[in-house]
């Protein structure tokens, strides 16, 4: 029985219980909201689902806190590995196609669907950082292998993403990862500059050759011109700044979103997951949302403050990278809602209903935590 409790008081000195804390009231916040997204269907699984993937991700939590992942990192090859092969799981018959895209798997049995690119995000990261790391000790990240080989390894991941399951949203936070970690990783501003350039270049060449996808384009067109088949692919978003735009200064009330509270086909779409921000709005108005992006920004900050305090390069990146990944994602699902960012399913991070989503995000902070409680003393930091 002692050992039990050493264990736990182990565990929860190794913890950043003040990150904990925060992310615990931001995705109970967000089972309030999903609860609330729901109440229509008179159904109460989405609201479980997501209570039992927060409990999973607190464990995950302290697990990740405990775990030294740069000694897990020495395993790299073994990582790599299952990167790519649980996104291969879903060209299985365990892959499910919804909306478009092959993106989760799902047998009889399992009690809700994994989004394995979700998941190795993680992986991933934890690698580049190990890659980069490497680079900026050895390389000082100045020659072409600095920015050849990190690169690349994002952008297989993205197009092996993509071509398996067409979920360019998905594949693309692995691309903005490798961004953020770069610059923190000092990479030569020249390479930024030629790395844009030849993206846009690209995208000019597809268009102009006719290879882009035309759902893809016309995402992009409605961003400039609202008016703009608003009843199809304008659809969700002008749902979205309606209810938006609804709920006023205090909005309507919880469970009382006219929107949200309808099961009509004019009602929100999407309203538990890619609109979740549209439902704070309507029921609780400017306030709720305010809140909502003061949460998620506490949350980055506190990474990116680890990132400072770090005992090692490898560490830091790898908190940069974790920050840039949910201030990516919150500044693209919010400018979504707003209309001012394309439809892309990405989800926003601690609200949006999904388990899959709700643990990675529980064990990345994890990650951040442990780094953040194994990190160099103020006097022995330059």
């Amino acid at each position: 029985m002692r050992s039990i409790q050493e264990t736990i008081q182990y565990i929860w000195r190794k913890a950043d219980i003040a990150l904990l804390a925060l992310i615990v009231v931001t995705s109970l916040y967000g089972l309030v909201l999903v609860t609330s997204a729901s109440h229509y269907t008179g159904e109460l699984r989405n609201t479980i689902v997501q209570g039992a993937a927060i409990l999973l991700g607190v464990c995950g939590y302290f697990f990740f806190s405990v775990a030294d992942v740069e000694h897990f990192s020495e395993k790299w090859k073994w990582f790599f590995a299952f990167n790519v092969g649980f996104i291969l799981l879903l060209l299985t018959p365990l892959g499910v196609e919804e909306k478009g895209n092959r993106a989760w798997l799902y047998t009889r049995g399992m009690p809700t669907s994994i989004q394995p690119a979700e998941i190795v995000k993680l992986t991933f990261t934890v690698l580049l950082a190990k890659q980069m790391a490497w680079f900026r000790e050895n390389r000082r990240m100045r020659g072409w292998d600095s920015l050849l080989w990190p690169a690349a390894h994002a952008g297989f991941m993205f197009v092996l993403i993509f071509a398996v399951s067409s979920d360019a949203g998905s594949g693309m936070v692995y691309l903005v990862i490798y961004v953020g970690m770069a610059v923190a990783a000092g990479l030569a501003w020249y390479w930024f500059a030629a790395g844009a350039g030849l993206v846009a270049l690209g995208v000019a060449v597809l268009v102009v050759i006719d290879k882009v996808p035309s759902h893809m384009m016309e995402r992009f067109r409605v961003i400039f011109d609202h008016s703009y088949d608003p009843q199809g692919v304008g659809w969700q978003q002008t749902r979205g700044l309606m209810a938006l735009g609804s709920g006023g200064v205090f909005g309507q009330g919880l469970f009382n979103g006219i929107q949200t509270q309808s099961a009509n086909e004019w009602a929100l779409p999407e309203r538990e997951t890619d609109f979740i921000f549209c439902v704070a709005g309507e029921e609780l108005g400017m306030v709720g949302c305010l809140v909502i992006i003061l949460l998620e920004a506490l949350i980055i900050y506190r990474c990116f403050h680890t990132a400072r305090m770090a005992r090692s390069t490898m560490e830091s990146l790898v908190c940069v990278g974790f920050a840039t990944m949910l201030m990516f994602q919150v500044v693209e699902n919010i400018g979504m809602c707003l209309f001012v960012m394309p439809v892309i399913g990405l989800t926003l991070p601690f609200f949006s209903y999904g388990g899959s989503s709700m643990v990675t995000l529980f064990c990345a902070t994890g990650i951040v935590s442990g780094i953040r409680k194994r990190a160099l003393p103020e006097w022995l930091r330059n």
